[in-house]
């Protein structure tokens, strides 16, 4: 692990203690890579788990061809869920535990059979799953003003904060996952639609993707774990005393207050 890793986490992990945003590590460093954003994204995994907290799943962000676009990329990116990340349903999160907190309505992936890249097929997503939920991730950047490039967000454990699970677990034969509707209201009111075909075309490609891309760190999905697949539609921002609500069509819906 080189200094830059170290020094780059150790920036990420102070600003998520002390709640104050910091400077894009793109510019401190124009040439950070890929590679070693992924890196700096797993020592502080790494030191979570050090810690005693456990991984849960993942997380498919950059879902959207408008956000690959934004950022200039050509594929999504991933980030670590962990036990200290899950809300129940209709919970509530104090908005002093987040910096700068986006909510995006999400279809959750439960396994029940391990996924291990590469020349894994949607087929394949579709067989190792035990059933779909309907999610709501929180979004938080420990990056100020969201000023984020690929590199930013991916060391930023992919701006992971929260996830919430809810709506009834529905067998993935049941239903189909590309024409799924899913309506976002914001304390009572319409402010985002979206549909399962926004993730990639289908949100089991996403988590396909993944599989494959988690290969290339020797890292494997299990049974049980929850992949949260492509936020449907763009993330609305969160302040002190609102509520979110996702309705999707057929699976249920879920919610959450701050």
């Amino acid at each position: 692990m080189t200094n830059k890793v170290k020094q780059f986490a150790a920036q990420l992990a102070e600003a998520e203690a002390t709640k104050v945003g910091t400077a894009p590590l793109t510019s401190i460093d124009s040439e950070l890579t890929e590679k070693e954003a992924y890196s700096i994204q797993l020592e502080n995994i790494n030191k979570k788990l050090e810690q005693g907290q456990k991984i849960v799943g993942k997380k498919i962000g950059l879902t959207s061809k408008a956000m690959q676009n934004l950022l200039g990329v050509g594929e999504p990116d991933y980030g670590h869920l962990l036990d200290s990340m899950v809300v129940e349903n209709g919970g509530r999160i104090s908005i002093e535990d987040v910096l700068q907190p986006k909510v995006e309505a999400e279809i959750a992936f439960i396994l029940k059979k391990e996924l291990r890249g590469p020349n894994v097929t949607t087929l394949d997503v579709l067989q190792a799953t035990e059933y779909v939920v309907p999610a709501l991730e929180i979004v938080d950047s420990r990056v100020k003003d969201w000023k984020i490039k690929l590199a930013d967000t991916v060391a930023d454990n992919a701006s992971s904060g929260y996830y919430v699970l809810g709506g009834k677990p529905t067998r993935i034969e049941d239903i189909n996952l590309e024409l799924i509707g899913m309506v976002l209201t914001k304390n009572g009111d319409l402010v985002n639609t979206g549909v399962g075909a926004a993730a990639l075309g289908n949100p089991a490609s996403c988590v396909a993707w993944l599989a494959n891309k988690l290969s290339e760190f020797d890292i494997t999905l299990h049974a049980g774990e929850v992949i949260l697949s492509g936020a449907l539609s763009a993330a609305e921002v969160a302040t002190k005393g609102d509520t979110f609500t996702a309705r999707f069509a057929h699976i249920g819906q879920v919610s959450v207050r701050f």
